[in-house]
């Protein structure tokens, strides 16, 4: 007798909460089946293990029963099995996949397939399910807590969009290549973009349209995507339509990147703030490139050490506008690009390095030589020649520490790239160069000696010069 007069006051009780709890929601009143079952699966702890040790918590939050467009149902009308007043059947499953596909078909009692075929996102849901591949109707919708959806009921566009994309949902192209659609929440906080909603990007999309859009590959997908970018970065998106990537998918290379294929698309990553990442995305086409970059002075101190002083490839490719590195134009530009660091003495007094190597280069007769074909090539419109610039003794990728070699090498390969201009170089030709840095007693002391003394002549020279002008102007008015 004690037992009875328990239940029915926990009974009374639970009826009495929620109804209270829930009288904005329209005065809303379980069944008293659905009071009965919650009595045990309201409390934590009943677990269903299945076959391959995978579990699942029967634990049913009341509240959000309550709220759910299914408030008014009683439980045996989805858990047919399951009767009031009778022992739970004992039923075995291989996994909680299969759990979830078995029991989702009951949704199929109530909503017939034209009723769900009729909303454009089922469609393709439909046809994978016809493959082979179903997606129950649980992994959207919720069991228990089943919002309707013809009204915003989450917190945020997020929310109601992962409630699809946080599962395993594939989109297939014509050509039969598939992309997954599967969203980590975690790609999403932290993207520079999380503070922005997904229909910002995916504008057409929304709680009730999602229209069903067809693509010949992949590849194609991921170019209509980028397009999405400029609405908000149309400086950015401006400057890659001037840029060699650009112009190669202009030409039919459907391979040349865009927006998406650096920045990526859920996870957009700040590469400013890490140098690296920077030299690892390009690295994605240019496999060859990097190779050769890691092992020269500025890559090994990147990637071996974490310096961020060293240039990496928007340094002097730049980011968006990317030029033709084989024209005249891009070529004769290198000398400034080099110049950016190593003009620079805040940086370079930290490595020990002279500013003095872009000095002597503009002084002398390659820099000067420079300047005048620039200048005649400009004004006169005259064909340019081809002029020593860094890299050809330098080398592009590949750029070794002069400190580290032996003398020897450095000349042989010096006196390897003065053949390239000077066919008749010998092995003592690059004696007759100073290099980057000012003649001393120490390096260079005959050189050194004969500059300080056209110092000290060729002023006296000149005042002496002068002096006698002077003296001539002088005696000619005096003895007039």
């Amino acid at each position: 007798m004690e037992g009875m007069v328990r239940k029915l006051i926990a009974l009374l009780f639970i009826a009495a909460v929620f109804t209270i709890s829930h009288a904005e929601a329209g005065n809303v009143v379980l069944s008293d089946e659905a009071l009965g079952c919650l009595q045990c699966h309201s409390r934590r702890g009943i677990i269903k293990t299945f076959e391959n040790k995978e579990y699942l918590e029967a634990y049913v939050e009341a509240e959000k029963f309550t709220d759910s467009v299914h408030n008014w149902l009683k439980c045996s009308d989805c858990h047919t099995d399951f009767l009031p007043g009778e022992q739970h059947p004992d039923r075995r499953f291989a996994s909680r996949e299969q759990y979830k596909i078995r029991t989702a078909l009951a949704c199929r009692r109530c909503h017939n397939f034209e009723q769900i075929n009729n909303i454009p996102l089922h469609t393709r849901l439909l046809s994978d399910e016809e493959a082979g591949n179903p997606h129950p109707c649980t992994n959207c919708h919720g069991s228990h807590a089943v919002k309707p959806v013809s009204r915003k009921t989450y917190k945020s566009e997020e929310q109601y969009c992962l409630n699809c994309h946080s599962h395993k949902l594939t989109m297939e192209f014509r050509d039969g290549e598939t992309l997954t659609l599967k969203t980590e929440v975690s790609s999403l906080q932290g993207s520079v973009h999380k503070r922005i909603s997904c229909s910002d990007c995916h504008f057409g999309f929304s709680h009730s349209s999602h229209p069903q859009r067809n693509f010949r590959s992949r590849r194609d997908f991921s170019i209509a995507n980028s397009e999405t970018c400029r609405r908000c970065h149309f400086d950015k998106y401006t400057k890659t339509m001037d840029s060699i990537h650009n112009v190669m998918l202009g030409q039919g290379n459907l391979e040349a990147p865009v927006c998406t294929d650096c920045h990526g698309s859920h996870s957009i990553l700040h590469l400013g703030r890490e140098r690296t990442l920077i030299a690892n995305k390009c690295r994605t086409c240019h496999s060859v490139v990097y190779e050769k970059y890691i092992k020269s002075v500025h890559g090994k101190a990147l990637f071996d050490e974490n310096n961020q002083d060293v240039p990496v490839c928007i340094d002097c490719h730049t980011a968006h506008d990317i030029k033709n590195p084989l024209t005249l134009d891009y070529r004769e530009q290198i000398p400034d690009m080099c110049s950016n660091c190593h003009a620079d003495k805040t940086i370079m007094n930290k490595y020990g390095i002279s500013t003095d190597v872009v000095k002597s280069y503009l002084s002398n007769f390659h820099g000067v030589t420079l300047r005048f074909y620039r200048k005649q090539r400009e004004e006169l419109d005259k064909p340019a020649k081809q002029i020593a610039v860094c890299t050809d003794c330098h080398g592009i990728h590949t750029i070794i520490s002069t400190r580290s070699a032996a003398p020897a090498i450095v000349k042989a390969r010096l006196v390897k790239r003065c053949k390239q201009c000077h066919e008749g170089a010998t092995e003592n030709f690059p004696d007759a160069w100073l290099s980057h840095y000012k003649p001393t007693m120490a390096s260079a002391p005959l050189v050194f000696i004969i500059n300080q003394a056209y110092r000290i002549f060729i002023p006296f020279m000149v005042i002496g010069i002068v002096l006698q002008i002077l003296l001539h102007i002088w005696r000619y008015t005096a003895n007039k």
